[in-house]
């Protein structure tokens, strides 16, 4: 099964957010809850875990890219949590 690494509303009052570092390499295992993605909006780090138990198969945005609420930022396939 696929899961999406959506990003969610951190209510950060519409700061922009940029990814700033992928934690994990496409085609890594990751357990649910493994931080996969740093972001930062106006100096603060945020990380985002995955959704699922899995393999990262996918990431859909590139370290530097502005990103937006709502977006998929990455594709697991594997189990739910």
């Amino acid at each position: 099964m696929r899961f999406n690494l959506v990003l969610p509303d951190l209510d950060l009052d519409d700061q922009p957010l940029t990814i700033s570092l992928w934690l994990v390499e496409v085609g890594s295992e990751v357990a649910a809850g493994d931080r996969l993605v740093e972001l930062t909006a106006d100096g603060v780090t945020i990380d985002l875990p995955s959704p699922a138990s899995g393999v990262l198969v996918e990431t859909l945005a590139i370290e530097e890219e502005e990103v937006q609420i709502g977006q998929i930022l990455a594709v697991i396939d594997g189990e739910e949590i």
